[in-house]
């Protein structure tokens, strides 16, 4: 899978997977409402032709709404099912370290992992 940079650690880079980039575009779009292209690429922290690469994914999948404002003025909104992904993606989240755990530990002691871990 392709990914992105979006930090540096030192002298390490910080990568971000698809996923991520998709997740933070929607959580900029959750946050600030209706932007404009220029507007979430910098919050969002991603290229131009990588946004739109994105926006045509999450447009397609029903998560973000493209809306023309006046003449014109195009601009980008979180759909009602965006929202839904970026809270159940929440939850998860906070659910993983749990699962991490469970695997590391699981690990040590040679047991296999109960299946709804996997």
């Amino acid at each position: 899978m392709k990914k992105h940079v979006t930090a540096k650690k030192g002298d390490m880079k910080v990568r971000r997977s698809k996923l991520e980039m998709y997740i933070d575009i929607l959580k900029v779009l959750a946050r600030n409402g209706s932007l404009k292209l220029t507007h979430i690429m910098y919050k969002a922290n991603v290229n131009c032709s990588v946004l739109k690469e994105y926006l045509d994914f999450l447009i397609a999948n029903n998560l973000v709404e493209e809306k023309t404002i006046g003449k014109k003025r195009i601009v980008y909104a979180i759909t009602e099912r965006g929202t839904t992904v970026l809270r159940y993606f929440r939850e998860l989240r906070a659910v993983l370290p749990i699962i991490e755990e469970a695997r590391t530990t699981a690990h040590i002691v040679n047991r296999p992992l109960p299946p709804s871990l996997y």
